[in-house]
């Protein structure tokens, strides 16, 4: 049982150290923080309310075993209905209309033409890929950084070998150092899975070394190549503002769509992608995925995991949307990251028929042509308001728990100038919240970390994460650092994979002392300031 003492000012609680367990007072009052906002009628409460614990994971409401079984049940489900898909896309007749007056083969015309101009000619540079510190078949997550991937055995499918030449070829360095001379044949990824909801996972799958580091290079290939045509999949902001403009003026529609990565069918990626491209993804993708002990041959064409799933989803619906509203006559903005598309609300109707077309299904509970509200990427707005809510995914048992909500409960209330007044108590319950952080951490800026509590002044300390200490092969090591900057002509194509290796134990770290920083203010706390008078 760890030990703790208070101090008696302002009844502010300071731990010996960073590390040891929140009272149960105040794990309690962080489940039940929606209680004490109240403010009945306001969107903003009533919306965090419905969002605030929908992905909370706890073992007594759903243990983790049925959450699994529950995902890959769904999954299971979803192949049953790719494998549907794809017999339809193989038998479609051309002349199907699959708009008013619009042939399928005219459609699908189009459709690659966009698409064919988005990746440009095949070439054997394409093969550098990378590595992120994601596990794959051959490495568990706490060794799977890039580093040791470029060293040692390495799985891959049989198809994705024969690429081994080529990769020599253009990157003579990883010939030199041997790195995939010793490969594995395996038939295919593992499934596993990753906390979603609070009844439910999300699966994923680990690929094999080889052929993740092939579908990284085409991944990070789509990626750069959207970038000519305004598609900017390293910012997630310009979604975000596109759904506020949609909030305000109904312009825009928000679309969302469900098991969006799973639903890519091999046969939508053969209609759509030009012949030697499929080929090529086909080579390197996993055509197996091992499910509870048992080899599964895959009907959708790449899971996530997979390094270039990401990119391939963005490029193909953006293309369906681009080519739906040219046959439509329809002009205005398509974006799109990943599943999350923004289109005209004119277009929102035949776009969303044109996806179920090819086998993808639209989210009517996360998807918005008309009203007030507008989802995307992250920002939910409703009117003028940004109401993006924050949520509690667990128990909070640490203290950088209680500094992560207190850090997003201020974001929220000053997310609109209103709302501090319309909800008076969000601040009554920033204090509560504050009150069990030491004063030492106090004075931060970032209310995205949960390593310092945002409030006026200067800080004294912050948490930070202890690192674990593992010993990393020097050639790999090296080999990764090589393969991230040989090929910086055109400047990075991607923001980096590769988080900081840290456990979840905490010390606090003085903080270098500069000038203020710009925060947003409670009233109260500008009235504290101000003084008397």
């Amino acid at each position: 049982m760890h030990k703790h003492r208070k101090s008696g000012k302002r009844g502010v609680t300071k731990w010996r150290n960073a590390n040891c367990d929140l009272p149960e007072s105040a794990s309690t009052y962080i489940t039940g923080l929606l209680g004490e906002l109240g403010c009945e009628g306001s969107f903003a409460v009533e919306y965090l309310s419905s969002e605030y614990l929908s992905k909370y994971h706890d073992e007594d409401v759903t243990p983790a075993e049925t959450r699994k079984s529950n995902a890959i049940t769904k999954w299971q489900s979803t192949e049953e209905r790719n494998k549907v898909t794809n017999l339809i896309l193989e038998h479609r007749d051309p002349g199907y209309n699959i708009l008013p007056r619009i042939a399928y083969s005219s459609f699908l015309r189009f459709a690659r033409r966009i698409i064919s101009d988005v990746l440009g000619p095949l070439n054997d540079s394409i093969v550098l890929g990378s590595y992120s510190g994601g596990a794959s078949t051959s490495r568990r997550r706490l060794a799977s950084s890039p580093a040791h991937k470029f060293s040692g055995q390495a799985d891959t499918t049989v198809a994705a070998s024969a690429f081994v030449d080529i990769i020599y070829r253009e990157a003579p360095l990883l010939r030199q150092f041997g790195t995939f001379d010793y490969l594995q044949d395996v038939e295919g990824s593992v499934l596993f899975t990753v906390p979603k909801k609070t009844d439910i996972d999300r699966c994923a799958c680990k690929e094999p070394d080889l052929n993740m580091y092939l579908q990284k290079g085409v991944g990070s290939h789509i990626r750069k190549r959207l970038r000519r045509f305004n598609i900017n999949l390293n910012d997630q902001s310009i979604n975000r503002r596109l759904a506020a403009i949609g909030a305000l003026d109904d312009s825009l529609a928000t679309l969302d769509l469900s098991s969006a990565s799973d639903t890519i069918t091999i046969e939508c990626v053969r209609a759509l992608l030009p012949n030697e491209w499929f080929a090529y993804l086909d080579d390197i993708r996993s055509h197996s995925v091992l499910v509870d002990g048992e080899y599964h041959r895959m009907e959708m064409f790449s899971s996530m995991g997979n390094g270039f799933t990401f990119e391939l989803e963005s490029l193909i619906f953006w293309a369906l949307c681009r080519t739906t509203l040219y046959f439509e006559g329809i002009s205005g903005v398509v974006s799109v990251y990943g599943d999350d598309i923004i289109c005209p609300s004119l277009g929102a109707d035949m776009i969303s028929w044109v996806l179920h077309e090819f086998g993808f299904a639209v989210n009517p509970k996360k998807s918005f042509s008309s009203g007030p509200f507008r989802e995307s990427c992250g920002g939910h707005y409703h009117h003028h308001e940004d109401v993006t809510p924050f949520y509690l995914k667990r128990k909070a048992t640490k203290l950088t728990d209680v500094i992560r909500v207190a850090n997003q409960l201020r974001r929220w209330a000053l997310a609109d100038p209103l709302r501090e007044f319309m909800v008076p108590s969000a601040y009554n319950v920033w204090i509560k919240l504050a009150s069990f952080v030491p004063r030492d951490l106090w004075g931060g800026y970032d209310l995205s970390a949960d390593t310092s509590l945002v409030s006026p002044g200067l800080p004294n300390k912050q948490l930070k994460r202890l690192s674990r200490t593992r010993q990393e092969p020097s050639d790999g090591s090296y080999l990764h650092w090589h393969n991230s900057n040989w090929k910086r002509t055109d400047g990075p194509d991607e923001p980096s994979q590769d988080p900081e290796d840290t456990t979840s134990l905490c010390r606090k770290q003085a903080v270098q002392k500069g000038a203020p920083y710009q925060i947003d203010y409670f009233y109260q706390e500008m009235v504290d300031q101000s003084g008397p008078g």
